[in-house]
């Protein structure tokens, strides 16, 4: 897979290379040149004077066009100037994996175009949504900071299977939607799961929380001030539906603040409400304020009970710098405190994010457990204890020794190794070794070998997946739904080359003549068409030529406008364009 010599894209680990795919650029057909070329003539017209004022030039500098959809190469060696880069992706992917993309200053762009029908808005992430919405912006150095600290933030957040089921159904219903003559019954069911899983999430996860704030910022947000919002959001700036009609009265504008997380969203439906900030700076304070409350700062019982919910792979960090990754079974409280910790399956050890040499999951492929806190009647703690302190306690290599912590548990064994890592005892090894809890309960016993004894007084930190996860080999849930690839028939591959005529003239010149003969195949075989249409009366308008063609196209399209009034904006646009065309300086 190539890294289009992006420092950024070269970067990535690789449990989230798993989730890129080739760009297949040759795969775009005319019309779906023809539908980026639309839609970004739009938004020059129209965003230049309700986005966010970086948002022209940014396009230029994140390698982006009106005439062609953008090709990856072309745009990593834009975004490699600003410290970012770029990949495609097959639709959705994880919340958790698309956060941590953003932590590595990699933009995820599905590889997929929009229908014709769906020009306006689509809920499957598509090319235009994630290179025109998301890519302008990331030239702001506040916002991709914001972005990529958000990042950061959601690489840790807990989620729960009720996560993944909506991941699941909101994948495949975007699937669905943007697949060419798709059974009406199918996509109504699909709908119809996707707000069952909505309506039965129970208490929303980390992860549910933080992908509201990161929906009513980075995909829907507004900034400035309520009377005069420009927008920012992705989601707002690849549609050019609801860009125009969310400056309406009567979607409420609201001041982003904490209470943002409040509001869930759904994907399927324009939004009520929209959020406004003042600057990027406030939404990097909320993000901090809501982070405070999350398990991989919080730690403690806090943080091991979201851990046991989640039911996925966790790390439990100790004040020691010992992370203990695994799938949380099961933990004990004394003086509310995290006394003791029990994973299930495969687990590892690391410190500083780097897993310790012989304790990957093979060596604890069924599990671990290990006390956590203080020892009873000592004052220093276990993890910060001189060479000399551990003696007296006869923790040295060969030696028996007892362990008793406040909790009551007791760690009866000879100790065979003690490992420390900057200036802290984290693990000590023992064999013989049996562990008891204050109710003399056998929680560790000889016969099943070795224990490793994590030290460390508290748990400090707990955060989802590994901490070593290329050396966990974490697979990242990934869905087994697939995006739908379109086989097509032979009429619309007809469809197709009339585009690309029309395509060629614009760009090549030559015989404006030969249009006519185009609009004669069209109005024969495909009499549903407006945009090629379209296209060509542009061409006949700006060339001055062919007057009573161009009449004849005028009235097929106003007739249609008429007709089809999900067609009227967008034909009345066309005409505007044609007649107010954008400006070329702005075009890279």
């Amino acid at each position: 897979m190539s890294d289009f010599n992006n420092p950024q894209v070269a970067a990535l680990p690789r449990h989230l290379k798993q989730f890129i795919v080739n760009q297949h650029y040759e795969h775009y057909t005319p019309i779906d040149h023809a539908v980026w070329r639309y839609v970004m003539r739009q938004n020059y017209s129209y965003l230049k004077d309700v986005a966010y004022y970086p948002y022209i030039p940014g396009l230029q500098k994140a390698g982006l066009t009106i005439e062609k959809i953008p090709d990856l190469q072309e745009m990593n060696d834009a975004l490699g100037k600003i410290g970012w880069g770029a990949v495609t992706v097959d639709g959705f992917i994880p919340p958790a994996a698309f956060m941590e993309y953003q932590a590595y200053r990699v933009l995820v762009i599905a590889a997929d175009i929009r229908q014709l029908k769906h020009i306006e808005y689509t809920p499957a992430p598509d090319i235009i949504h994630e290179s025109a919405g998301h890519a302008p912006i990331i030239a702001d150095k506040d916002y991709h900071n914001y972005l990529s600290y958000f990042g950061s933030i959601g690489a840790k957040a807990m989620f729960s299977a009720q996560d993944f089921e909506l991941y699941e159904a909101i994948r495949a219903l975007s699937i669905w939607k943007e697949m060419p003559d798709a059974d009406a019954d199918e996509i109504k069911k699909a709908e119809e799961l996707v707000a069952l899983r909505q309506e039965n999430m129970g208490e929303p996860s980390e992860m549910a929380l933080l992908s509201r704030l990161h929906w009513w910022t980075v995909e829907y947000g507004l900034i400035g001030t309520l009377e005069n919002p420009k927008i920012y959001g992705a989601g707002l700036l690849s549609s050019i539906g609801e860009s125009s009609s969310c400056m309406r009265a009567d979607i409420k504008k609201l001041w982003y603040n904490k209470y943002a997380v409040n509001y869930a969203y759904d994907i399927t439906k324009t939004q009520p409400q929209l959020f406004v900030t003042d600057t990027f700076q406030n939404l990097i304070d909320v993000l901090e304020e809501f982070a405070d409350t999350m398990s991989f700062r919080v730690g403690g019982e806090h943080g091991l009970k979201k851990a046991l919910e989640s039911k996925n792979t966790c790390t439990a960090v100790y004040s020691s710098g010992l992370q203990v990754s695994g799938t949380i079974a099961d933990f004990k409280v004394a003086n509310e405190q995290p006394s003791f910790i029990k994973t299930t399956g495969a687990t590892m050890l690391s410190c500083n994010n780097k897993q310790l040499k012989g304790h990957g999951k093979n060596h604890h492929r069924d599990g671990f457990s290990s006390p956590i806190g203080k020892l009873k009647n000592i004052t220093t703690t276990l993890e910060d204890m001189t060479e000399d302190d551990l003696m007296l306690l006869g923790i040295e290599s060969g030696k028996q020794s007892v362990l008793n912590f406040e909790s009551g548990i007791t760690v009866s064994g000879t100790v065979k190794q003690v490992l420390t890592q900057d200036g802290k005892t984290m693990l000590i090894t023992f064999t013989n070794c049996t562990v008891v809890d204050n109710e003399n309960k056998v929680l560790f016993d000889p016969s099943w070998g070795d224990y490793d004894m994590a030290v460390g007084e508290k748990i400090v930190s707990v955060f989802c997946g590994a901490a070593d996860k290329d050396a966990y080999e974490e697979i990242v849930y990934k869905s087994t739904t697939n995006t739908h690839h379109v086989q097509y028939d032979l009429r619309t591959i007809e469809l197709h080359k009339l585009y690309q005529q029309v395509r060629d003239r614009r760009h090549k010149g030559g015989d404006y003549g030969f249009l006519g003969n185009v609009w004669l195949m069209l109005q024969r075989n495909h009499h549903d068409d407006w945009l090629c249409a379209l296209e060509i009366l542009e061409i006949l308008d700006h060339e001055e030529i062919e007057p009573e063609l161009a009449s004849e196209i005028t009235t097929f399209l106003e007739n249609k406008a008429i007709h089809e009034q999900e067609l009227k904006k967008l034909i009345s646009d066309g005409f505007y364009l044609i007649k107010h065309p954008v400006e070329q300086k702005l075009v890279v």
